[in-house]
């Protein structure tokens, strides 16, 4: 039989179907490149520990660096029958240079180096997801500060809603901003996490360490970690780090379906507030008529996938016990899954949004819609001294007697007001104008166009 790389003690040969039940080449052959970086930070440091020799470093060295050229030119063929990336890249070093490729492992568990492997691109995904979000969040904030100024000078005002039912006026630039807000906090805690799992857990061994004199801060140095894990044990054995990861994939994901839901409502004939361009839109294949929000509605479908893979890959880990099981082969394809469709997702809505047409006109009609402005006639009471309650009954009855008759609340005659209370004139209607509501909220963080104004200018310095 032909022998495995760990196969001494073994005297039958591994059965086909377990062999491809046991493979995990066919996915994390994607790790390929981390698994070579380890391995050249690994010779070296042997080599400068006096593990190795220097011809050994220097063979095993341009050994490792062939291998890679023919990996990225899509010259290397990955056999399932050597179980992982880890050997298949042994192997192949071994047919290069002959037996001395063995010393490679020499101070080294395939537990370790897949720990070390899969943190450098978890790390490395994490802080190019931040990144996606942050050009995300610049072409968010532009968006806000082009809409402060609509196509009649004016900042282009849309109904704020809550439980889907028109509430009050607000800016648009108010509404980009308020995504603005959850993208940062999305970026933060990728970069967050990236240090979080800043550590390198090569030369932590199987599980207990090894007895050579290796340089495990050397190793973390070459490979960019800002240090070594602290017990061997932990190295091994946890894979929080790409729980965080999966985690943050899942609320910036489902940031994205959120906005993914506002584009595909406000883009209805229904709403008509916005036109998504035709380059992320699709037809029908029978209706002529249809436009289709298809990058909305997938971007709304794949988080629950995101969601999947970290409830996966929770369920994976939750019953093991330290230190390495082969269940954290399992670890990799959620991880893999998640960075790809959030990235995409991601860089579709960088694409997208800059391209979308808001019409003005209908989103400050719709605005007017649904007594949008009864709160500031309550206002207008208790500024001169009536108690909130009372005021917010007052304007309550002066909606109903308008739902009643199909007028607005700016409609009112002065007998009218009147006869709803007796601090009630007619200058209450300039008050009553989307435009007087949404610029009247000028608290921090409020929709007034002179706070909106500063934060459009914040968020820029922020980025």
């Amino acid at each position: 039989m032909t022998k495995k790389l760990w196969g001494g003690r073994f005297q039958e040969a591994t059965d086909k179907l377990v062999e491809v039940f046991n493979a995990s080449v066919t996915f994390d052959q994607k790790l390929a490149e981390q698994d070579i970086r380890g391995s050249l930070a690994h010779v070296a440091m042997l080599g400068k520990q006096g593990i190795l020799q220097p011809e050994e470093v220097t063979q095993i060295t341009e050994g490792l660096n062939s291998i890679l050229e023919d990996i990225r030119a899509g010259n290397f063929e990955w056999s399932v029958s050597l179980e992982d990336v880890h050997m298949n890249i042994e192997s192949r070093l071994r047919d290069r240079i002959g037996p001395v490729a063995g010393k490679l492992h020499t101070a080294r568990s395939r537990n370790d180096q897949v720990a070390t492997d899969f943190r450098l691109f978890t790390k490395e995904a994490a802080l190019e997801l931040a990144d996606l979000l942050h050009g995300l969040r610049t072409v968010m904030v532009l968006e806000a500060e082009k809409h402060l100024t609509s196509d009649e000078g004016q900042p282009v005002i849309m109904p704020g809603y809550t439980h889907l039912q028109v509430a009050q006026p607000i800016l648009l630039s108010h509404w980009f901003l308020a995504y603005v807000e959850m993208l940062e906090r999305d970026e933060s805690r990728f970069r967050d996490a990236a240090k979080r799992m800043d550590e390198s857990p090569l030369g932590a061994g199987a599980l207990a360490g090894t007895p050579w004199p290796i340089d495990r801060f050397a190793t973390a140095e070459a490979l960019g970690f800002a240090r070594p894990t602290r017990n061997s044990l932990d190295s091994v054995g946890s894979r929080d780090f790409a729980l965080e990861f999966l985690a943050a994939c899942s609320i910036a994901t489902a940031h994205l379906s959120r906005l993914s839901e506002e584009l595909i409502l406000y883009s209805t004939f229904e709403f008509g507030f916005l036109t998504l361009p035709d380059s992320h839109t699709t037809g029908s294949s029978i209706m002529p008529q249809k436009k289709n929000p298809d990058v909305s509605e997938l971007s709304r479908g794949k988080a629950g996938r995101v969601f999947g893979d970290l409830m996966a890959l929770l369920t994976v880990v939750k019953g093991t016990p330290l230190a390495y099981n082969k269940d954290f082969q399992e670890d990799k394809e959620p991880v893999f899954d998640a960075f790809e469709t959030l990235a995409i997702i991601l860089q579709l809505h960088i694409d997208m949004m800059p391209k979308a047409k808001w019409h003005a006109k209908v989103t400050r009609r719709a605005a007017q819609r649904g007594y949008s402005t009864a709160t500031d006639l309550a206002d207008y009471l208790a500024r001169k001294g009536l108690p909130f309650r009372e005021a917010h009954e007052v304007a309550g009855e002066l909606v109903h007697l308008c739902v009643s008759q199909d007028r607005q609340l700016w409609d009112l005659t002065e007998e009218e007001l009147k006869n709803a209370h007796e601090l009630l004139t007619s200058d209450v209607a300039q008050y009553l104008t989307v435009e007087s509501s949404a610029n009247a909220r000028l608290s921090y963080g409020g929709t007034g166009l002179e706070r909106v104004r500063e934060a459009v200018q914040d968020a820029k310095e922020r980025l």
